[in-house]
């Protein structure tokens, strides 16, 4: 599993910064999460292909989270995409994404497919054989969610020193990665458990941005193997995540701590702040595994 950060600001971009924009690499999927100004341009200068990009997930209809959606979604076209895009977003960004195109008469040659968000519990928005993709309700001044990416488990692995010592035909290497015994010519039953080894332990990740502390997302999140949180602001600008419904990088560790996650990765800085490296000081003295997103910079797990 590994994480491409694109942008991890808030509000407006700047020369060296970015607003929020990521990829996450699992389980051979290229899943873009938001899409602030810039992402194509983040997009090539970290050298992802646009054409591996079949699912776009949208946490909420701010600026700094969308408006980069169009002119991807207008870049594809140029490239000649023929596959189809899905799009999960809140109810709403279907018609902000066509409205563009009607005005700009610029109808894409692929198939766009949204997935309009409206509930206020988690849900299962996104499945296939190797991954699943649920919601995390999150509190935020506009409907808003975050989203968890979690593996499934794989098949079991052959032990070929003991599939070779039973003399096991190729026939049964299939079943047996999918856990099943085997009965020997002879009538002998040998336990899968003594032909296959255990697979790696499935791999999770949640993204929560925005959103004002909000305790009741833990239990769907706890344990899993990274947590990217917002931290617009610090402790002592408090009184102004309030007001703005974000977090602070304090309570972003809180939130970590009660959830038991692996590593928290902080965002969404606002650029008030001279150092984000005071982001990671004030959530260490909560959580010890703390790591700062940069535009640019990949997680791997």
């Amino acid at each position: 599993m590994k994480l491409h950060i694109l942008g991890c600001y808030a509000a407006t971009p700047r020369t060296m910064t970015n607003p929020t924009a990521q990829v996450l690499e699992i389980k051979n999927h290229l899943f873009l999460i938001d899409c602030g100004e810039g992402t194509q341009v983040q997009l090539r200068k970290n050298k992802i292909k646009f054409s591996r990009i079949n699912h776009i997930f949208i946490s909420h209809l701010h600026g700094d989270h969308f408006f980069g959606l169009p002119g991807l979604i207008s870049t594809f076209r140029l490239l000649g995409r023929d596959k189809e895009m899905h799009i999960y977003g809140p109810k709403g960004i279907k018609e902000a994404i066509t409205l563009l195109m009607k005005l700009g008469d610029s109808w894409t040659n692929y198939t766009l497919v949204f997935h309009e968000l409206t509930g206020r519990e988690p849900e299962l928005v996104y499945e296939d054989r190797t991954v699943t993709v649920e919601t995390i309700p999150l509190d935020h001044r506009v409907y808003t969610n975050g989203f968890l990416f979690k593996e499934k488990l794989s098949e079991r692995k052959l032990d070929i020193q003991a599939v070779a010592r039973h003399k096991i035909d190729r026939a049964h290497f299939q079943n047996i990665k999918s856990g099943k015994d085997v009965e020997l010519e002879n009538g002998t039953l040998v336990p899968n458990q003594e032909l296959s080894l255990d697979p790696p332990a499935p791999k999770s990740y949640a993204y929560c941005s925005d959103t004002a502390y909000r305790e009741e997302i833990v239990p769907q999140i706890t344990r899993v193997n990274a947590l990217y949180h917002e931290s617009t602001f610090l402790d002592s600008e408090a009184h102004l995540s309030k007001k703005t419904k974000h977090a602070t990088a304090r309570e972003a560790a809180a939130i970590a701590k009660a959830a038991q996650v692996g590593t928290l990765i902080l965002g969404h800085y606002s650029t008030r702040y001279k150092s984000i490296s005071l982001f990671r000081e004030e959530a260490q003295q909560v959580f010890s595994n703390v790591e700062l997103a940069e535009d640019g910079k990949v997680f791997e797990f």
